[in-house]
């Protein structure tokens, strides 16, 4: 026998068997497999025979090199004889089977689908034609179908689809063909060009004859069937089809009879297949509607309860849940309009944009909801994808990168012409100072150059408007004397009270109060107790500094204990000496450091009497009746002076700056917190672990709403839109509610269980979205009960509520027991999309698009207790003026610090800037000129009013500042710092998440902010742009943020080259030429701070963050080191505060150590020594390897969360965080072990 020709691979004999037996094939190619019909028969049986009993002689045949694959293909081609052909195919068969992935894939590159699909058209016109052909045919193609991604258009073309269809139909009763048929109909229903084809031709109707009615036989074909019937539905002409031809009832009672039927679970991919053809039927709207018509909400609920208990039947729950929540009928939220409940009319109107649309809306239109449900939902809802209002039109992350060299160089550009700048000089007072006849010697209160009056003008009085202090309610209903006037809601202020009679005693500094009745509390600071207590003045105490650190645990609680501990709230007789009367305490109780609180307060001229009002749990809330005078029987409400705890809070002092704070809705309380006070609790708080199935349960409960509509109370408590009246009154089976203060949002509550309320959230005004930041006050509840909240229009598709993140709850009975703290709280918490839809107006002209819930449950452990529960730590406009007051007062002769007003905002509050440094030792010519030519370092805050994080972060920024540790010295004997501390005030003030009065995201402005729309960011503008116009422009510049979706604290800068990285745009070395100092600040940051994480910074320089603060100041001002810096409202994942949730102690740390990393900053450039610049070279080089191997765009990294036992689905995951990808881990450094973790997070696409 000659040696054959057929290419062998080396170490494999070429004598060997099957080779040679492949080579003979080989040879008788063409017209000899016709002539030797005999020898192709037993040459192709014997090969079958090798390969069947020896496993070697297939890898041989497949081995790389080999053209074994080609030979039989040829011949397969080739053969005319039926049983050669079998036995090539059976041969075929065999090799597939094993390590399939591979050998198929090189099956289908060598041509081989085609060949299968001419032969089975061959085949097909033979009559009859060879069963077993086919069945082998189908085999092979069920094979290697799903690996050939032209599979379904080859089939397509060849006229296969045909052939397969005909041959189902005359075999419907021979399983044996039937099976791979389906198999390979499956394949072909994967191309949605086939599945119209196959649906026209009739194959759904042939589907629905298999797949029912219920029977146990066949159940291997009956699961390729679904599968395959599953795959044609996606189509939705075959959904419409199938709803035609009545066959939701069918697979909803074929689903109940497997559901019953199946007790042993033995059949789960069958129950699955059923719910995968509803899902995909319900996708469109008259596949809902065809599924609620047959009840297919209550069986599948009932369905799913029934399959709780058993783990493994999850996939089943999870799809109904899926199915039922998308035919949820779509609810419009319970609003008149999802427009701000408070309107504020702008001066002018821009000329585009979301603001404008809404103005030009005309009246009478209804935005909550569209009526024109849309005929599809998106077609698959579990991966619902995030729009976000900055990357509507953005395709992937990647898309975003700014890829226009010219835009990416800095180019100083001022802007504006210096005799327009000039007017800023006034700002600079220091850069011209020369300290002339100025006492260096002199007293503390010398020290201050030209400091503004900010403090006093903007607490000034607005005319007759009382301040209402809530008071701690503490005494039940019988014994709370109630004044004998009544009001109608209509006769009173935005919040209900009553004027009392002139008689009544005037406290002189005008004093504060917490939850209880106004009228029978008395007010003053007990100095003498304070004495004998011997607790020191709250004038002796410094501000933290991360040198002396903060006090210890142990410290507080002794200090906490020593003054509370005798704290108490009772009933008093009070003596009513007319002008003069004072509440006088009996049998001189051992009060230590209370204050007693008299009533009534006369702020603003009026006294102010709370009534009821969500605030306490008696009296009515509109208009009420009382038996008793004002000078009956009263309270005395005595709590701790948190001023031993808080140096810089004052009660007294937050009062009388909220009297100078303008609001749209023109606020007249104060909530409990910011009156009193937050101690950073001394425990840790862990991140939270999700409880498996805990959405799934919280899901089912709002199903159970449609199914049981009679169990629904539906019953509104707070309503916002009822401006009057917003308390609404009952029967005192309901918590009360009330927003009604400075920051609060809640628009509204509905009662819908007994113990569940249903919360709805007021929109940024002048905008109808951006519905995240909630504060909110609630009474009236019952010890120990579990009570149910649901914020309801929620807009992020995912949120750090389903990855350990809590809400924060207050309590005023907590507060008065010597705790006055806001601490985690919530348990059942998860976050996902419910059934209430978005109007086009409000989504941006999508339709369709959902809200989402936040639910959390929690139980009050006190009675008649008041609580207050926030998004995050509440830092208030009024709390940022007290602190700027009390940090003047720990001002040194050798601090430089000026107060000035940058402007006024829109709704009429000044903004403050700050300029801090250290004084001239002397007023010589050499000290002056250090002084003079300090760096400048711009610090900003709170762009964002949600962001209240930023605000923690800057306190503790300029705390340390201020402080006397010689860190704080040397930094301000090293830089001037210019700090504009928020800079949207009146968003802050109104309890807007995002917006200023505009209605317009201020971040989003730099480039062309408007001096009237965008007052704060035009003057800071202009601040920045005088600078540039001197050659002072700052060494740093850095804007604070809070980030929603990630966790720890890192910071986004600008990078020409590590932009040019991530985009495939070409460059040339001179392009990317740049000094890496900007790698500096943070890279120090993640050696000293535990809460910052280097691998969370990114360098890139996206087109939809082109008008943010940091790029801009980047582009035209030309600040290399231009940074935002953003916290976590969460936690950290990293460093010694992992899994801790973050809280202001660690917040207020992390701007102390940005302080510290700036002292560092300066050293090293003061080093000159650039060894630090090739370790950063270094740090890029390895984030740049390590990027490009992991994901494609280095900035975007995927969920930084891992996922859950239970997969969020329901939309509750998105890919879209702006996370960079793991890069460095900072080195940790040793920071003060006390202070909690500091984390950060922003909204994902609004990382600026």
């Amino acid at each position: 026998m000659n040696k054959p020709k057929m290419a062998t691979e080396k170490g494999i004999p070429s004598n060997s068997r099957v080779v040679m037996l492949l080579g003979q094939l080989e040879r008788m190619s063409g017209e000899a497999m016709v002539r030797e019909v005999e020898t192709a028969r037993q040459v192709t049986a014997k090969i079958l025979h090798i390969i069947q009993t020896q496993e070697k002689s297939g890898k041989e045949v497949m081995s790389k090199g080999s053209s074994g694959m080609e030979v039989i293909l040829s011949s397969l081609e080739n053969s005319r004889d039926v049983q050669t052909t079998l036995n090539i195919m059976y041969i075929l068969s065999e090799l597939l089977t094993v390590g399939r992935g591979r050998r198929v894939g090189v099956f289908v590159s060598k041509g081989g689908t085609g060949i299968l699909f001419q032969i089975l058209i061959t085949t097909s016109k033979e009559s009859p034609p060879s069963e077993e052909l086919m069945l082998q045919l189908h085999s092979l193609l069920a094979k290697v179908g799903p690996k050939d991604r032209k599979f379904g258009v080859k089939a397509r073309l060849s006229g296969a689809l045909n052939v397969t269809v005909n041959l189902m139909k005359q075999n419907l009763q021979n399983t044996k063909l039937l099976l791979p048929c389906l198999q390979v109909l499956r394949v072909y229903s994967t191309n949605s060009v086939n599945a119209i084809y196959l649906g026209k031709n009739g194959v759904v109707e042939l589907m629905f004859k298999i797949t029912a009615p219920y029977s146990k036989k066949n159940t291997s074909l009956l699961k390729v069937a679904l599968d395959a019937l599953g795959a044609l539905l996606k189509s939705k002409t075959n959904a419409r089809r199938a709803v035609d031809g009545g066959h939701v009832p069918v697979l909803l009672s074929l689903y109940l009879d497997w559901h019953r039927n199946d007790t042993r679970h033995r059949h789960m991919l069958i129950r699955k297949g059923l719910l995968v053809c509803l899902r995909n039927i319900t996708n469109i709207k008259i596949g809902r509607k065809a599924f609620i018509e047959a009840d297919g909400m209550r069986i599948l609920y009932n369905s799913s309860t029934e399959c709780l208990p058993v783990r493994t039947l999850d996939p089943l729950i999870n799809t109904s849940s899926l199915i039922m929540r998308k035919c949820f009928p779509k609810n419009r939220l319970p609003l008149p309009t999802i427009k701000s409940a408070f309107h504020y009319q702008l001066p002018h109107v821009p000329a585009a944009g979301p603001v404008a649309q809404l103005y030009s809306q005309p009246p009478g239109v209804d935005d909550v909801v569209d009526e024109s449900d849309n005929e599809e939902t998106e077609a698959d809802t579990e991966i619902d994808s995030e729009n976000e209002e900055d990357e509507k039109d953005q395709g992937t992350a990647n898309d975003d990168i700014e890829t226009d060299l010219n835009k990416l160089h800095p180019k100083k550009n001022p802007g504006r012409p210096f005799e327009e700048l000039r007017v800023y000089e006034r700002f600079f007072l220091e850069l011209s100072e020369d300290f002339q006849g100025y006492n260096f010697v002199s007293s503390k209160n010398a020290s201050s150059t030209s400091s503004s009056s900010f403090s006093s003008s903007s607490a000034s009085t607005q005319s007759s408007r009382p301040i209402i202090v809530p008071t701690a309610q503490a005494l039940s209903p019988k014994h709370v004397p109630v004044p004998s006037s009544q009001e109608d809601c209509n006769h009173q202020t935005k919040r209900p009270h009553t004027l009392l009679s002139p008689c009544a005693p005037t406290p002189t500094p005008p004093a504060p109060l917490t939850p209880l009745e106004l009228d029978a509390i008395h007010l003053t600071k007990d100095q003498e107790r304070k004495e004998k207590a011997h607790i020191p003045s709250p004038d002796a105490h410094t501000p933290l500094s991360p040198t002396t650190g903060p006090p210890s645990p142990e410290m507080i609680e002794q200090e906490l204990a020593h003054v509370l501990q005798c704290v108490s709230l009772e009933q008093e007789e009070v003596t009513n000496e007319g002008e003069g009367g004072k509440g006088v305490k009996q049998d001189g109780s051992p009060v230590n450091a209370t204050r007693h609180i008299q009533s009534p307060l006369l702020l603003g001229g009026i006294a102010a009497r709370r009534v009821g009002g969500g605030g306490s749990n008696w009296g009515s809330d509109c208009g009420s009746e009382g038996a008793e005078d004002e000078g009956g029987e009263g309270a005395v409400l005595e709590v701790p002076d948190t001023a031993l705890l808080l140096p810089l809070h004052d009660p007294d002092l937050y009062v009388e700056m909220v009297k100078g704070t303008r609001s749209v809705p023109q606020y007249a309380e104060v909530a409990y917190p910011d009156y009193f006070g937050h101690v950073a609790p001394t425990f840790r708080e862990p991140l939270v672990e999700r409880v498996y199935g805990v959405q799934r349960s919280k899901i089912f409960q709002d199903i159970e709403r449609l199914i049981h509509p009679n169990d629904i109370l539906d019953k509104v408590v707070y309503d916002l839109d009822i401006p009057s009246c917003p308390v609404i009154e009952d029967s005192g089976e309901s918590l009360k509610f009330n927003s009604q203060f400075e920051s609060g949002n809640l628009r509204k509550a509905v009662q819908v269980r007994k113990y569940e309320y249903d919360l709805v959230l007021n929109s940024d005004i002048n905008s109808n979205h951006y519905h995240q930041w909630f504060y909110f006050e609630v009474s009236g509840m019952r010890v120990g009960t579990t009570y149910r909240f649901n914020i309801i229009n929620s807009e992020k598709s995912n949120s750090q509520f389903n990855y350990g993140m809590q809400v924060l709850m207050y309590s005023v009975q907590e507060a008065i027991s010597g705790k006055p703290r806001w601490v985690r709280t919530g348990t059942d918490i998860c976050y996902y999309k419910n059934h209430f839809a978005r109007s086009s107006i409000a989504a941006g002209g999508q339709k369709g698009k959902s809200y989402y819930t936040l639910t959390f449950s929690t139980s009050f452990s006190h009675k008649d207790d008041v609580c207050y529960f926030a998004y995050h730590f509440p830092y208030t406009y009024s709390t940022l003026k007290m602190h700027l007051s009390k940090l003047e007062a720990l001002r040194t002769p050798q601090i430089y610090l000026r107060q000035d007003v940058l402007c006024e905002t829109l709704g009429g509050n000044s903004c403050p800037l700050l300029t801090i440094t250290a004084m001239p030792e002397s007023n010589s010519n050499d000290y002056i000129c250090q002084f003079r030519n300090r760096p400048l370092i711009f610090l900003s805050a709170r762009v964002h009013p949600g962001e209240t994080n930023a605000s923690w972060v800057m306190k503790g920024t300029l705390e340390f500042l201020m402080g006397t540790s010689p860190f704080a010295a040397s930094l301000r004997e090293s830089y001037i710092f210019k700090i504009v501390p928020m800079l949207n005030p009146d968003g802050v003030v109104n309890g807007s998440h995002r917006c200023s009065l505009s209605g317009e995201d201020l971040n989003r402005q730099w480039q062309n902010p408007n001096p009237e729309l965008h007052p704060t960011i035009y003057h800071t503008k202009s601040l920045l742009q005088y600078l540039a116009h001197i050659q002072r422009a700052p060494l740093v510049f850095c804007d604070y943020h809070g980030h929603s979706r990630k966790k720890n604290v890192f910071m986004y800068g600008c990078s020409v080259k590590e932009t040019v990285w991530q985009s495939n745009i070409s460059a040339t070395s001179s392009d990317l030429q740049e000094d890496l100092a900007y790698r500096a600040l943070p890279k120090i940051l993640s050696q000293i701070a535990p809460a910052f994480s280097m691998a969370s910074c990114s360098f890139v320089v996206e087109r939809s963050k082109e008008s943010t603060a940091r790029v801009v100041v980047w582009r035209e001002i030309g600040v290399q080191r231009s940074y935002t810096m953003e916290s976590t409202l969460c936690g950290c994942d990293q460093g010694k505060y992992k899994g801790l949730q973050i809280g202001t102690r660690e917040l207020e740390e992390m701007g102390a150590q940005f302080c510290v990393a700036l002292l560092r900053l300066k050293r090293l450039t003061g080093l000159r020594n650039h060894q630090h610049l090739l370790d950063l070279e270094s740090d890029i080089i390895g984030t740049q390897s390590k990027v490009a191997s992991s994901s494609p765009t280095t900035y975007v990294m995927e969920e930084d969360e891992p996922s859950f036992l239970e997969a969020i689905d329901y939309s509750a995951e998105s890919n879209d965080e702006d996370v960079e990808a793991e890069s460095e881990h900072g080195g940790e450094v040793q920071v003060n072990p006390d202070r909690l973790e500091q984390l950060s997070d922003s909204e994902t696409n609004h990382r600026d």
